[in-house]
């Protein structure tokens, strides 16, 4: 698959079959993810696995119970915060496999890199014909410290990015992307060479 047409082809997966992914896949997914640039070469990334469907409804049971008693005000509004009180929306969408990249202590921007790490790990995804979707609603559960100590995540690992991959059970229809903005655009002469006007002092003639 070229590279431009998985970057706008990729989308969100939310349904998924029964299939597992196997687990050289999976592996093969996170070579993907630390292929990602990072500040420094810091690689300040960490991945926790999760498989197996039944394990992953009772995870979302427990996060969609933590999510409505801690939601903000400012969230309450979001277009998915009411699906939290049906007992059929599963935070996970029945995928088979969550893969949740954490952020260990890093001195410089550990968070952004593992935001990179992520995109890499979906792009590869959909190259495999897998589905992806980042699940932002389950990161304050799984940061909670008895969800660290229960999950045998070290306490100063920080879970940045959830996302759930499996085989799509059918086709995501595409949603418009508008027009960069550009803000501004700054073009500046480059400075004259010191070869314009032929060698420069000391180069052979």
């Amino acid at each position: 698959m070229e590279l431009m047409e998985a970057i706008s082809h990729r989308r969100s997966v939310r349904t998924y079959t029964d299939e597992p992914v196997p687990q050289a896949t999976v592996m093969e997914l996170l070579g993907a993810a630390t292929w990602a640039p990072s500040a420094v070469n810091q690689q300040p990334w960490a991945f926790g696995v999760i498989r197996g469907r039944r394990q992953l409804e009772l995870y979302s049971e427990r996060a969609k119970l933590h999510l409505l008693a801690t939601l903000p005000q400012s969230l309450s509004l979001h277009q998915r915060s009411d699906q939290l009180t049906s007992s059929s929306y599963n935070v996970f969408h029945r995928a088979g496999t969550l893969i949740v990249i954490f952020a260990k202590p890093a001195a410089h921007d550990p968070i952004e890199d593992c935001c990179l790490a992520a995109e890499n790990l979906m792009l590869a995804a959909h190259g495999l014909g897998l589905g992806s979707c980042p699940i932002g609603f389950v990161r304050p559960w799984l940061n909670l410290p008895e969800i660290k100590y229960e999950l045998g995540i070290p306490l100063k690992y920080q879970a940045v990015m959830p996302v759930v991959i499996g085989w799509p059970s059918g086709r995501t229809a595409p949603v418009p992307r508008r027009e960069p903005e550009i803000v501004r655009w700054w073009e500046y002469p480059d400075a004259p060479s010191s070869r314009a006007g032929g060698p420069a002092p000391g180069d052979p003639a």
